[in-house]
C-alpha cells in the first residue's frame, strides 16, 4: 500500500487559476466595453445631426410654408406700402432673408409693353419694383429701382413668368390647382433666392389663356404681385442639441474654397434643400473632446465593471480564507490528537508498567505496595481530570451544561486553591492579595477550573528562576476583578486573538509536549459562560496579565 501524507491539501493552482481568468474577464471586458463605448458615441455622432438638422431648418420651413403663402390672400392688390408692410415683417422676423424685391405685374393685351414679356397677345411687365431691406442700424429701407436696378432683377421675374406661360398653355376649364402645381408654377426655388407669384384665381388663369390665344378680345388689365426673397443661409440661428456631441458645427458651402489643415477627428454634414442648396451644415469634434464624451459614458460601465470584478476577488479572498482557516483547523486538530494520545499515552503505559511490576514480583514490601498505590492513583487523576476538562469543554460548547450558582465567599474559595496549588508546585512562588466586600455569585466548580489553568499556565510557561505568580482579587462598584500576573515567557501581540481558541498551542520550548490546546480556551468559555470576560496583557521576556472580570450584581434565571 502507498503511503499518504498527513496533511491537509491546499490546491493554489485552482485559486490562482481562478483569480488569473477574472483578471482576464475584467480587462477584456473593459476593453469591449471601451470599444462598444466609442462605437456608440461615433454612432450617434452621426445620427443625432438629423435631429439639429430638423431644428435649425424648421424656421426656414415655417418662413417657406406659411409666411410666404400669405401673399395670396391679397389677390393681387398688394401696393407698394402692402408690399413694403408684409417685407418689413419678413424681414425682421426671419434673419436669413437678406432683403426682399417686390414686382407691382401687370398681364394685359394691349399693345403697349412696358418692361417685361409677351406670349403672343399677351403681356406680362412690372409697373413697379422695389427693394426692401435693413441697414447695419436695424432701420427699414425702400428703394425704388430704376429701369437699370431692374435689369439686375429681369431674370428672376422672367423666370417665373416663363413658367405661368407654360402653365397657362396647357390649362383648361376642367384644370384644378394642386399643391404639386402651385409649387411648380407659382415658386421659382434657385439657391440664395425664393421667387413667389402670389396665386390668381381660375377665373384669372383662364383670362388670361385667352388673352394670349385671342386677338379680338376687348382691352384688359390684371394685376399680380411678385416677391423675390434674396436669402443668406450664414444668417440662420444653429441651436447645438448635442453639445458633448458636437464640439463646432458651421454653415459652410458645398464647394468650399479653403482647404482644411487640421481635419477633425469626427466630422460629418448635411446639405441643405431648396433655396440654401449653396451651403451645408457641417458637424465636427476633435479627438480630445469626443474622448471626454466616450470617458463620460464609459466611467459608469467601468464602475460596475470594476464592482463586479471586486466582488469575485472577494470571493477569492474568502475561498483563500476559508482554505487556509480549514488548513489551520486540520494542523490543530492532529496537534491535538498527537498531544491528547501523548496524553493519555503516558499515564496508561506508566499504570501498566506499575501493574505489570506488581504482577511479576513474587513478594511485594508495604513500602513498594504504598508506591505503586500512590502512582496508580496519581496517573489514574490525570486521566480523570483530562476526561473532565474535554467533557465539560464539549458541554460548553453544546450548551449543555448546568449552571450550578452559588454565593461564594472569595477569601475562603481563594485560599483552598492556594493551599492546594502550594502542594502541587512547591517551588511556584504565589502571591496573592483579597480586597473584596461582597461574595460573588459564581459556579464553585467551573471557576476553581479557571483557577487551575490559570496557574498552572503561570508555572509551566515560566523559567525555573522565575516561577512567580500575583494574584489580586478587587471589587469596583460594578465589577469582581482577578488578575493574574507572572513573571514568564510572555505572549506575542500577534497570538492575542488566537491564544483563546481550541486547540491553539503557542510555539516555544516550553509546549513542545503535554498541552492539547484546551486550557485557554476553556478559561474563555466557562468565563463567558459564567456572565464574565477575560483578557490578556502581555511582553516578551517580561510576564503576562489575564484578567477576569464578573459582575457584581447578577440576574439570576
Amino acid at each position: 500500500m502507498g503511503n499518504f501524507g498527513l496533511q491537509y491539501r491546499k490546491n493554489f493552482g485552482l485559486l490562482i487559476i481562478f483569480l488569473v481568468l477574472v483578471t482576464v474577464l475584467f480587462v477584456t471586458s473593459a476593453f469591449f466595453a471601451r470599444t462598444m463605448t466609442t462605437n456608440f458615441v461615433e454612432t450617434e455622432f452621426n445620427n443625432k445631426k438629423v435631429e439639429v438638422f430638423d431644428e435649425f431648418i424648421k424656421p426656414f420651413n415655417e418662413f417657406f410654408s406659411t409666411k410666404v403663402p400669405e401673399i395670396s390672400y391679397y389677390q393681387g392688390y398688394i401696393d407698394s406700402a402692402q408690399g413694403a408692410e408684409f417685407s418689413n415683417t419678413v424681414l425682421r422676423r426671419y434673419p436669413f432673408v437678406d432683403n426682399v424685391n417686390f414686382f407691382d405685374v401687370v398681364f394685359t393685351n394691349r399693345d403697349e409693353l412696358g418692361k417685361g414679356l409677351r406670349f403672343n397677345n399677351l403681356g406680362i411687365s412690372s409697373r413697379n419694383s422695389y427693394n426692401f431691406k435693413l441697414d447695419k442700424d436695424n432701420r427699414f429701407i425702400a428703394v425704388h429701382q430704376r429701369s437699370d436696378d431692374y435689369k439686375n432683377h429681369a431674370e428672376d421675374f422672367n423666370n417665373v413668368m416663363i413658367k405661368l406661360a407654360g402653365f397657362l398653355d396647357r390649362v383648361s376649364d376642367s384644370t384644378r390647382l394642386t399643391d404639386n402645381d402651385i409649387y411648380k408654377v407659382f415658386y421659382t426655388l434657385q439657391p440664395g433666392k425664393i421667387s413667389y407669384l402670389n396665386i390668381p384665381r381660375m377665373s384669372d388663369i383662364m383670362a388670361y389663356k385667352s388673352m394670349m390665344r385671342f386677338e379680338d378680345l376687348p382691352k384688359s388689365d390684371y394685376e399680380q404681385d411678385l416677391f423675390v426673397f434674396a436669402i443668406e443661409p450664414r444668417k440662420m440661428a444653429i441651436t447645438n442639441k448635442y453639445p458633448n456631441l458636437y464640439e463646432e458645427i458651421t454653415i459652410r458651402p458645398v464647394v468650399d474654397q479653403y482647404v482644411v489643415e487640421n481635419t477633425a477627428y469626427l466630422n460629418t454634414e448635411l446639405a441643405l434643400p431648396g433655396a440654401l442648396s449653396d451651403y451645408k451644415l457641417q458637424f465636427e469634434a476633435s479627438r480630445e473632446f469626443i474622448q471626454t464624451d466616450i470617458n463620460r459614458r464609459f466611467f459608469p460601465v467601468m464602475i460596475a465593471l470594476s464592482i463586479i470584478y471586486l466582488i469575485l476577488l472577494t470571493v477569492g479572498y474568502l475561498i483563500y480564507r476559508n482554505v487556509m482557516i480549514n488548513s489551520r483547523l486540520y494542523q490543530l486538530q492532529y496537534d491535538f490528537i498527537n498531544n491528547l494520545t501523548h496524553e493519555f499515552k503516558t499515564p496508561v503505559s506508566v499504570i501498566k508498567i506499575a501493574g505489570n511490576n506488581i504482577k511479576s514480583a513474587e513478594k511485594i514490601s508495604d513500602a513498594e505496595r504504598n508506591m505503586y498505590g500512590r502512582i496508580l492513583d496519581q496517573e489514574a487523576d490525570k486521566l480523570n481530570a483530562l476526561m473532565n476538562k474535554l467533557l465539560s469543554f464539549a458541554q460548553i460548547e453544546n450548551k449543555s451544561i448546568k449552571f450550578n450558582g452559588e454565593y461564594i465567599e472569595l477569601q475562603e474559595f481563594c485560599q483552598h486553591i492556594f493551599d492546594a496549588s502550594h502542594l502541587k508546585y512547591p517551588d511556584l512562588q504565589l502571591n496573592y492579595e483579597i480586597d473584596v466586600k461582597n461574595e460573588m455569585y459564581a459556579d464553585p466548580v467551573l471557576l476553581t477550573s479557571v483557577f487551575q489553568n490559570l496557574i498552572d499556565n503561570a508555572y509551566k510557561y515560566s523559567a525555573p528562576d522565575r516561577k512567580v505568580l500575583d494574584i489580586r482579587v478587587q471589587q469596583n462598584k460594578k465589577n469582581f476583578v482577578i488578575l493574574f500576573k507572572d513573571q514568564g515567557i510572555g505572549i506575542d501581540k500577534k497570538e492575542y486573538n488566537s491564544i483563546f481558541k481550541k486547540f491553539y498551542r503557542v510555539k516555544n520550548q516550553f509546549n513542545q509536549q503535554g498541552s492539547i490546546g484546551l486550557g485557554l480556551a476553556f478559561c474563555k468559555e466557562i468565563t463567558e459562560f459564567m456572565g464574565g470576560e477575560i483578557k490578556v496583557d502581555s511582553q516578551i521576556n517580561v510576564g503576562t496579565v489575564f484578567t477576569l472580570s464578573f459582575p457584581v450584581e447578577v440576574k439570576k434565571a
